[in-house]
């Protein structure tokens, strides 16, 4: 019974000691990794959407496709190649459409400050200015603001409501309205007009540069996708006859298709990095 106890002793040490080392580490990767999965999906339109329930539909879509290749191409390699990009399709869908969702809401942000700013000058507090939003604000952005008004009313904690109303948006202009605010109604002062017409301005300017610098720069984006994806339409051709798709099964073969995957995806980045704005961060606590 002695060498029991001193066994499980020794475990429960060995657990303790290794949760507070490597584990935690590994858990703040994964946690870092998540938090900006779950940010893409917010400014997707999908919030309800896990980052595991990404990735294992992405696991799922990588397997499914991984069977198809090898049934009807006879081929382990190909099939291979075109398992790992089905796999990685979703998470790039998602990030095509939060891009193209902060672009739309870009124009929209200067009226939600217009509306701040009304809201502040006809008498309201700062509280009932933003969550008048939830009823007169734009239609795409009332669903949080609405949001907003109910935790503020069950609550009456401003700045928790918007930190909630931070996550609901996961949108970098977002965060520099909320900051705004929250410095507004700690520091206190007469300048709030003024801080939000000039906010409002500057995020006009901003939106109006970034789209005249994104339509010169598109044809660089869509010629980068139309390079990194154009050898591959043409293997999936090629991989229709019995001959050709064994060919790629020999050492040689799988060489050309490693080396092709590693050419297209630098050649993807780089020309997406030359070609793209930067995008804007997020403003954390």
């Amino acid at each position: 019974m002695g060498v029991v106890v001193g066994l499980l002793l020794g475990a429960g040490l060995l657990c303790v000691w290794l949760s507070c080392w490597e584990p935690a580490a590994r858990r703040g990767r994964r946690g870092a990794r998540g938090a900006v999965v779950q940010d893409l999906l917010v400014q997707a339109g999908a919030p309800s959407v896990t980052p595991r329930a990404l990735w294992s539909f992405s696991a799922a879509t990588g397997v499914v496709v991984l069977l198809a290749g090898v049934a009807v191409t006879r081929s382990p390699a190909i099939a291979v190649c075109f398992a790992v990009m089905a796999a990685l399709a979703p998470e790039v869908l998602v990030r095509a459409r939060a891009r193209k969702r902060r672009r739309d809401l870009r124009e929209v942000w200067p009226e939600v400050v217009d509306h701040l700013a009304s809201g502040v000058r006809a008498g309201l507090s700062l509280p009932e200015s933003v969550a008048q939003l939830g009823e007169r604000g734009p239609a795409e952005l009332r669903e949080p603001f609405a949001r907003f008004a109910a935790d503020y009313r069950a609550t009456g904690r401003f700045g928790e409501c918007l930190d909630l109303l931070k996550a609901r948006l996961a949108d970098p202009v977002a965060d520099r309205i909320v900051e705004a605010l929250r410095l507004t109604r700690e520091v206190g002062g007469t300048d709030l007009g003024r801080l939000l017409r000039t906010l409002s301005s500057f995020l006009r300017e901003d939106a109006r540069t970034r789209g005249e610098l994104e339509a010169r720069q598109s044809w660089t984006v869509n010629g980068a996708r139309l390079a990194a994806a154009g050898p591959w339409v043409v293997l999936a051709f090629l991989a229709t006859r019995p001959e050709t798709a064994q060919a790629y099964d020999s050492a040689a073969g799988v060489a050309v298709l490693a080396a092709g995957a590693v050419v297209s995806l630098v050649a993807y980045r780089l020309m997406m990095r030359i070609g793209r704005l930067p995008e804007e961060g997020r403003v954390l606590r």
